[in-house]
């Protein structure tokens, strides 16, 4: 099973905890907000008025994140990573990488299945996009968005779960 390019890789877990922010965000999130402009709007002149100015502001913020996790959620894969071949990097692997004699450690997915103090690149980076379907022994290279080309030896790929 191939993940289409707008989908992202979710675990069940992240899924559920991303819908259960969801479901915050637009109950009793919305409607403190609410509250909040409501309330600094009957204190009066707007213009100068911090706190309806921070209500509008948090408002827009939670609005943003409403829409970001709708899309996520509509367009999720949520299931167990795709079966890739033995010794290929794949979505929802830790993989192990040496960059310019420095080794690095990343999980190649979505941030939003991460758990733990884990750094998290996506498929759709330039490096993630470098290493997705790469054997481990391989070397790849990829452009940094300042134009250099970087080479990156795959050292170890193993399942995050």
């Amino acid at each position: 099973m191939s993940i289409e390019p707008t989908q992202t890789w979710l675990t069940q877990e992240a899924a559920d905890r991303l819908a259960a922010e969801l479901t915050e965000l637009e109950g009793p999130r919305r409607a403190d907000i609410i509250k909040k402009i409501e309330a600094a709007r009957a204190e009066g002149d707007l213009k100068e008025n911090g706190g309806y100015h921070a209500a509008k502001d948090e408002q827009g913020k939670t609005e943003a994140r409403i829409r970001q996790l709708k899309h996520m959620l509509e367009n999720a894969h949520i299931g167990n990573p795709p079966a890739g071949e033995s010794g290929f990097v794949g979505l929802g692997m830790l993989v192990t990488v040496d960059i310019a004699g420095d080794e690095m450690k990343f999980l190649l997915g979505s941030r939003e299945i991460a758990s733990g103090d884990v750094d998290v690149y996506s498929e759709k980076s330039p490096l993630g996009a470098a290493v997705l379907g790469a054997k481990i022994g391989d070397t790849v290279t990829y452009t940094a968005p300042n134009g250099r080309e970087i080479s990156v030896a795959v050292l170890e790929a193993q399942n995050f779960f």
